[in-house]
């Protein structure tokens, strides 16, 4: 298998590129779920429980733009016109905890919309823990377990 390492200076633009472009879907859920608060049928069909469900997602989705943002402020201010180690591994750690907090609103909101088809909180709750146990399968378990077995290539 051939493998090239990348130089500091394209890890760290690449870096900042992954989080440009997740943040766009992130930002339409977003206002998709801001839409929801504001339609009648979110308190005349919502529980007061569900609706701070739907809140608690909500703020999970801002925390995860706010995340999500912070390594192109982060390069900006503390480091504009180098590319360090430092700056690499923060701005790394930024945007998978971006991704906990994104998948924790997304599998939320999935309870929710199951729970009002179904009309089941257990059979919503599970298939919403499962989605979030699959997105971090997905976006961590699967990962170190490729770089694993590639370095024992």
């Amino acid at each position: 298998m051939e493998r090239e390492e990348l130089k500091l200076s394209d890890a760290v633009s690449d870096l900042l590129d992954e989080c440009r472009m997740v943040l766009p879907g992130i930002q339409a859920l977003f206002g998709f779920q801001m839409i929801a608060v504001f339609n009648n049928g979110f308190f005349e069909r919502l529980a007061p429980r569900e609706q701070e469900l739907h809140l608690s997602a909500i703020v999970l989705v801002v925390v995860a733009i706010a995340l999500l943002m912070t390594p192109a402020a982060l390069h900006r201010q503390a480091e504009p016109r180098e590319a360090t180690d430092r700056f690499l591994s923060s701005a790394s750690r930024l945007l998978l905890s971006a991704m906990v907090a994104l998948a924790g609103g997304i599998s939320l909101d999935v309870f929710l919309v199951l729970n009002m088809v179904l009309h089941d909180s257990a059979l919503s709750g599970a298939v919403a823990a499962v989605l979030f146990a699959l997105f971090l399968l997905l976006w961590f378990a699967y990962p170190r377990a490729y770089r694993a077995s590639s370095r024992r290539q």
